[in-house]
């Protein structure tokens, strides 16, 4: 009796399908990226990816997405390597297509979309957060009933073959639509909840820290707030939005930790997490987080700028705080190579003079992890805090007044 057992989880084992879609100018690389962040994705929900597909096409098969040749292709790669159990693209699927691969696959399909949303479920905490991604789950889920129902009565036809398949779909269809309305309504009572605490707080300066999922924003909150925000190399650590009151040099500030961001976050999650973001539209200083050690931080900051677009249309002080310097690599040009150099041959000093000569919005480069240029870092936002903070509050009394109970 008194032996230990250890149970291990069965991970399980993936193939990802990406497509090179002319129609949307994508190129061998992009796509090789997409996959990369989509193995990353698969990764945090508990898969190993083992092999990865892709086709170019003109534009993706409206019945298969990939076409019939390439379906062959993963079909027989799968029926050699029986152990693997899903497959997954990297793009959201219709109802359609989602039916038609799996019958042909004989294999759990996924897309991107239900991907993400079962890493969301997995990493929601709060009432807030699990509210919002089952709402999510569901508006996913309503027009994918049919190809949920077909391996039961269904799918056999024929007298006295006929059965309660399509009630069945109807009776489900009720009910989500019931629980859709029931969500909202929840959604809406603790919106109600949020926006009482935000207006308890006062008129304290709002700081936000925002950007691409895994850039650090987790752990320059617990290096400036001196708190324990839950923060790991993996997608998605933070769902719910936290709230922590900071000092720095006698001058008090909110500052609010969001969730990351991500190419082709489902429609489903952005509209659910709206209310989440709330604390991005309210911030009097935004803090963009830039992870510069990955190969592509580029094109998460336009990605992360479109989605604040769509969040906050204001213009706000901004700062791009450029962190993980200390994890920052490139490849040093021979001085004989006359190719033109790509972002990989930048070091760290070049890519500091183009983003500061660019001048569209201040940057600094710090590395949170190492502490490396964080007093720069805080005199910066101090300034920023302090100029709103003088304008707002003429008198210094408002410094000296115990906030800690209004925090989230």
């Amino acid at each position: 009796m008194g032996e230990n057992l250890t149970i291990t989880k069965e991970v399980e084992k993936a193939v990802l399908i990406g497509v090179i879609d002319k129609s949307k100018s994508m190129t061998e690389s992009l796509v090789a990226e997409y996959l990369d962040e989509l193995d990353f994705l698969a990764l945090t929900a508990g898969a190993k990816t083992v092999k990865r597909f892709t086709q170019k096409m003109d534009y993706p098969n409206p019945k298969t997405f990939v076409g019939t040749g390439k379906l062959d292709e993963i079909l027989d790669f799968l029926k050699r390597n029986e152990e693997i159990g899903m497959v997954i693209f990297d793009d959201e699927l219709s109802p359609t297509q989602l039916r038609n691969i799996e019958k042909v696959l004989q294999r759990k399909v996924l897309d991107r979309t239900n991907l993400i949303l079962d890493i969301f479920a997995s990493r929601a905490q709060t009432a807030n957060a699990k509210t919002q991604v089952e709402l999510a789950q569901y508006q996913y889920m309503l027009p994918r009933l049919t190809r949920m129902w077909t391996h039961l009565e269904r799918q056999r036809g024929g007298i006295g073959m006929r059965g309660p398949g399509e009630t069945q779909i109807e009776t489900d269809r009720r009910i989500i639509l019931d629980k859709i309305a029931k969500l909202k309504e929840d959604l809406k009572k603790i919106d109600k909840q949020k926006a009482t605490q935000r207006k308890n707080r006062g008129k304290m300066v709002r700081v936000a820290l925002v950007g691409y999922t895994n850039v650090g924003k987790s752990t320059m909150m617990n290096m400036l707030s001196k708190s324990d925000v839950f923060a790991e190399n993996k997608l998605f650590a933070t769902l719910d939005t936290t709230v922590r009151k900071v000092v720095i040099q006698n001058v008090p500030f909110l500052l609010a930790d969001t969730v990351g961001f991500i190419r082709k976050l489902p429609h489903h999650l952005v509209e659910s997490f709206k209310s989440t973001l709330d604390e991005v539209r309210e911030a009097d200083v935004i803090l963009h987080v830039v992870d510069i050690s990955h190969p592509n931080f580029e094109d998460h900051i336009k990605v992360v700028n479109e989605t604040m677009a769509e969040i906050d249309k204001k213009e706000k002080p901004t700062y791009l705080i450029f962190n993980k310097i200390d994890a920052f690599t490139y490849v040093k040009k021979d001085e004989d190579d006359l190719m033109p150099k790509t972002r990989e041959n930048y070091s760290l000093e070049e890519l500091k003079q183009m983003w500061i000569a660019k001048g569209d919005t201040p940057c600094l480069f710090i590395s949170a992890i190492k502490k490396e240029n964080i007093e720069e870092f805080k005199e910066k936002v101090y300034d920023l805090v302090k100029e709103i903070h003088s304008a707002r509050f003429p008198y210094n009394d408002y410094l000296y007044q115990d906030y800690s109970n209004l925090m989230d």
